[in-house]
């Protein structure tokens, strides 16, 4: 069947109803649904003939690795790693799990998730929640290797900020063995003061000492960082000395944001939600125009992993056009449905 009749059927039938629902609830509900089924080998079948192509041109080698297409899921979608072997069916070239925390913690107190239909966005304000590092490791351990796997770690809510080493190196370690790449999370704004651990102080002080932790390991693991789309110009600045100054891996551009300027959602309906980290359609020309300066301050030296606001395979070529390696999707693959992964794989064939 063609992919139109695919997207055309989930934007008119599924779509509508799963939004029928309360977000967090629906994203649970689809991923247990979604396992379920893809248990029956038919289905699972089935599934990786419609969603997934495999393709030479579509490889990327990256960071020592080699990614099977450039298309990831975003870290918050399988916050614990419960879904890889689902989520690896639809066709993705790779999943970040997390954020994870040494501790498990519950997040922020329920209602947390909001759509923005009229925007194509969505606002969290998750806080984090995850059964923490070790409960995760083991998971993983027990997971088929089937797909490269990344690790987006932060601290515990509980843990104050001159203390939050102590949970990166914790987490560093207990998951070392099972994911592939390490993604320091210290952008997310929706967890008090956390956006302050993107002082390069702070960060200069924490990287060393998990590249000497790395250096020790029998196999070291790349170590990327990931920056908010609110930093000023002289923060970006400041982000990009660091990664080349500290020789990271790479950048992963960006987390979600707290602007609200441009919406079409009633400002009434914005100030019910309140805070919370804006995805999707309204933070596109923003994450894009990060990417474009990283890559063109730096004359590509530092790989960047693009994300925000990829709702369709134009939006994930233009960030591969503006200096991005690989791309990640999160508020898209819910707004355009899971065959957006397969359409962008197509257009960058065609396109090679």
């Amino acid at each position: 069947m063609k992919v139109s009749y695919f997207c055309s059927v989930y934007k008119a039938l599924i779509r509508p109803l799963l939004f029928c629902f309360d977000p967090e609830r629906v994203h649970y509900f689809s991923l247990w649904s979604l396992e379920l089924l893809l248990k029956i080998p038919l289905v699972r079948s089935m599934a990786q003939k419609t969603f997934t192509i495999s393709d030479k041109k579509l490889e990327r080698n990256l960071f020592g690795l080699t990614f099977k297409n450039p298309v990831g899921l975003a870290a918050g979608f399988d916050k614990n790693g419960k879904n890889i072997q689902t989520l690896t069916a639809l066709g993705f070239g790779f999943i970040e799990v997390g954020t994870i925390t040494p501790k498990a913690q519950p997040g922020n107190p329920k209602k947390r998730l909001f759509r923005l239909i009229d925007d194509e966005g969505i606002i969290n304000r998750m806080g984090i929640n995850n059964d923490g590092a070790h409960a995760c490791a083991e998971r993983l351990k027990k997971t088929k290797k089937e797909i490269i796997i990344g690790g987006n770690i932060g601290k515990n809510t509980e843990t104050k900020n001159e203390d939050a080493s102590s949970d990166y190196i914790e987490n560093f370690n207990v998951l070392h063995e099972y994911v592939d790449y390490f993604v320091l999370n210290v952008s997310c704004p929706n967890v008090s003061n956390f956006t302050k651990l993107q002082d390069v102080a702070f960060l200069e002080t924490l990287i060393p000492k998990l590249k000497e932790i790395n250096s020790e390991k029998t196999k070291p693991k790349p170590i990327l960082i990931k920056i908010s789309p609110d930093l000023s110009t002289d923060q970006l600045d400041e982000t990009i000395k660091l990664v080349l100054d500290q020789n990271l891996d790479g950048i992963i551009a960006t987390n979600t944001t707290t602007n609200r300027e441009k919406l079409k959602t009633s400002s009434s309906k914005l100030k019910k939600i309140g805070n919370g980290g804006l995805s999707g359609m309204p933070l596109a020309d923003k994450s894009t125009e990060i990417i474009r300066y990283i890559s063109e301050k730096t004359n590509k030296k530092i790989p960047i992993i693009g994300v925000g606001g990829i709702m369709n395979e134009n939006d994930a070529i233009e960030k591969l056009d503006a200096g991005a390696s690989l791309i990640q999707l999160y508020t898209g693959f819910i707004y355009s449905g899971p065959y957006l992964i397969k359409k962008i794989n197509k257009l960058i064939i065609a396109k090679n």
